[in-house]
């Protein structure tokens, strides 16, 4: 399972004759599971990933340790790390602060795709970042300020909505409405000092479990 630290036997156990004392490291949008970047660690750049929790890299260019974000501010906060089988290549979950290419792009690789559903959690650090920040002019904004039972309120309606939907409309109507439910409900979510992590992990705490009222037939 990935972690955010390795001990210094994992360290040692790394394989790192293979190439000179450097071992590749992919980095993956911890939240969208986007590959951002590859980069190499020798064992002091790992060592400072892991104490600094910012990922640092051996710049093969520069000839020296470099933490991404040193200049431009952009760092990458680890989350998890992770060594492949044969222990030669690091697999890095980070944060992102701002676009890791230097073109201005979210990832080195343009094209590279994400989990769609994991596209939620970026919606929801964003909800989290309106309901802090309060800007102006922002939808978002503007359901805060009306309080959390405008906020309910709006969450029925888009339920209701979505039900009408289902039974009286096409696929695209559908899938319309079901998106301004789950926005609003996140909203909600946010309102009361949840998040949709927090509803997640209750589905993961029902996994595999009977469902209340289900009654096994006998």
């Amino acid at each position: 399972m990935a972690a955010a630290t390795l001990s210094p036997q994992e360290i040692d156990a790394l394989a790192w004759d293979k190439q000179d004392g450097l071992l590749p490291a992919v980095v993956q949008d911890a939240a969208s599971l986007r590959v951002l970047m590859l980069g190499y660690m020798d064992r002091a750049a790992l060592r400072a990933t892991l104490d600094s929790g910012h990922v640092t890299f051996f710049s093969r260019s520069k000839q020296r340790q470099w933490t991404k974000g040193e200049s431009s501010g952009h760092f990458l906060d680890l989350v998890s790390i992770e060594t492949d089988c044969d222990r030669d290549t690091l697999l890095v979950r980070a944060l992102p602060h701002g676009p890791t290419c230097h073109l201005g792009r979210d990832s080195c690789f343009p094209h590279a795709p994400g989990d769609a559903l994991a596209f939620l959690g970026e919606l929801d650090a964003l909800i989290a970042q309106r309901e802090r920040e309060r800007p102006a002019g922002s939808y978002t904004t503007g359901l805060f300020e009306r309080g959390l039972r405008s906020i309910a309120q709006k969450v029925g309606e888009e339920g209701v909505e979505t039900a009408l939907a289902a039974v009286a409309e096409d696929d695209s109507a559908l899938a319309g409405e079901a998106a301004d439910l789950l926005f609003h409900l996140q909203v909600l979510l946010r309102a009361r000092g949840l998040s949709l992590a927090d509803a997640v992990a209750v589905l993961q705490q029902r996994h595999g479990q009977p469902h209340r009222g289900f009654k096994p037939a006998e």
